[in-house]
Parts: C-alpha cells; structure tokens; sequence
C-alpha cells in the first residue's frame, strides 16, 4: 500500500520539478530577450542622439582649444574672437544677438557663447563625449534629468535645427536628424539609463 503511494507521489514531484525548470528557463529567456531589446533600443536612441552632438553645428562650440570655430569645415571664428575675448568689447553679444540675423547673417540665440573648456567636444569619440557630458566633475554636477533638458529645452541648442543663413544669404546646414527624433532619442536614452557603450 505505502509502495502503490510512494511511486505516483514521486512522479507528481519529477513532473513538478521540470515544470518548475522550464518554467524558469522560460521566464530567463524572456528576461534576456527583454534586457537585449533594451540594450538594443538604448544603443539606438545613444547614436541617433550623437549623430546631432557630433555635427559641427554643436562642435564648432565645443573647441578644444579657446577658439570658436565656424562652418562645416570648423575654421577659426572671425576676427581673432577667442574665450579671452569674453571681458571685452569684443564678447560673444557684441555681435551674437538673442536672433539670427538674415541682414548681415550672424546666428543669434539666448546665452550664446562657448560650451565650458572642461567641455570640449573637438577631437573626442562619441564615447569620450558622453563620458565627458556625463561627468558630474565637467557637467557642473548636473544629473541626468538635467541633462536631458540641458539637450532637449534650451533654446541655444536648439538653434541648431533653425540656423538662419550666412552672409551669403544661404541656409545653413542643420543636424542629420529632425529635431523631433533627436529629442525623442534623448529622452529615452535617459529613460533607459543613459547607457555608455563600451569602448574607448
């Protein structure tokens, strides 16, 4: 009598176990299938982002010496403006007002000026950028909320995507990316965890 118990009771507990493995090895591969959609998402949303930070238009502001640069082929700025400048009559308002203007073709935005020398761009990967950008140490203790407003809410980078034209009179160039798309990416980079891939 035990016997004819025991038999069907220890098949009840096989049959339960490997239930309970598949059950797990199922919800482990849902899990990793998950975390490589995310990785995947975040790699994404990180290149469509720096496809725009890596565009003149943002590193021409970012120099890595105390020279802004100007166009796409990132000359030296005109008439030997330099971050020394700054204190003098020759300062970045002088003549970058709060607006483009389309009569002599000098870009304007609110706060123009350089990017902060512990935030120079020119030069570094897509990687190094975001290290840098990350970086309580260079981003003025910032935290990554407040980055992601920093890209997507103020109005000097956002001038970007409405550059006005040259002295010519000809558009400039605006980043690779619709503003839109990029600000999407941003937002979800951040969402995700701001995520660096590795590297250099």
């Amino acid at each position: 009598m035990k016997k004819a118990f025991i038999i069907p009771l220890l098949l009840a507990v096989v049959v339960s176990l490997g239930w309970v493995n598949r059950y797990h090895k199922a919800n482990e591969s849902a899990l990793a299938g998950k975390q490589t959609q995310t990785s995947e998402e975040s790699l994404l949303a990180f290149n469509t982002m720096m496809d725009v930070l890596t565009h003149q238009r943002c590193i021409n502001c970012h120099p890595s010496d105390n020279v802004p640069k100007q166009g796409l082929d990132s000359h030296a700025h005109q008439f030997g403006i330099a971050r020394v400048n700054a204190g003098n009559a020759t300062n970045c308002n002088t003549c970058h007002q709060k607006e483009n203007n389309a009569s002599s073709g000098v870009p304007g935005a609110p706060e123009w000026g350089l990017a902060p020398h512990k935030m120079r761009w020119e030069g570094l990967s897509r990687i190094e950028i975001a290290k840098s950008m990350m970086d309580p140490a260079n981003n003025n203790n910032r935290t990554p909320d407040d980055i992601m407003h920093h890209l997507t809410e103020h109005e000097l980078v956002l001038w970007a995507w409405e550059p006005g034209v040259d002295a010519a009179g000809n558009p400039r160039e605006k980043p690779p990316v619709a503003k839109e798309e990029y600000i999407a990416a941003v937002k979800k980079w951040i969402s995700l965890g701001a995520v660096i891939p590795e590297g250099e």
